[in-house]
């Protein structure tokens, strides 16, 4: 049986036995939800995710493009590969650099 984890997100089709799984094991999420595609997979249980947004510059009074990369843990019964868009959702530091964990694919 799958948790609920308070965001409209799809319940997994797999079971899994990960203890940072939001939806399996005791993993709570709260704060910012992100989306973004991911670009790398080569971690063990990590992937990289690349957001972009738009930074307004006053002098020009115009917008530039930013990317920033964040870590997310990639739970067994999600496996989120590279090319796929993923909502991540942030949770308590997992790791030094990992503080968001996958919620859902929404795009392969």
């Amino acid at each position: 049986m799958a948790n609920n984890i308070g965001l409209n997100a799809p319940q997994p089709k797999e079971a899994c036995s990960d203890v940072n799984c939001p939806f399996h094991g005791t993993l709570s999420v709260r704060g910012q939800v992100i989306t973004g595609k991911v670009v790398s997979d080569r971690m063990m249980g990590t992937v990289v995710v690349e957001r972009q947004y738009l930074h307004y510059v006053r002098k020009y009074k115009r917008y530039e493009k930013r990317s920033s990369k964040l870590h997310a843990h990639n739970s067994p019964c999600i496996q989120a590969k590279v090319g796929d868009t993923v909502r991540i959702a942030e949770c308590r530091p997992l790791s030094k650099t990992t503080t968001f964990v996958v919620v859902e694919v929404q795009a392969s």
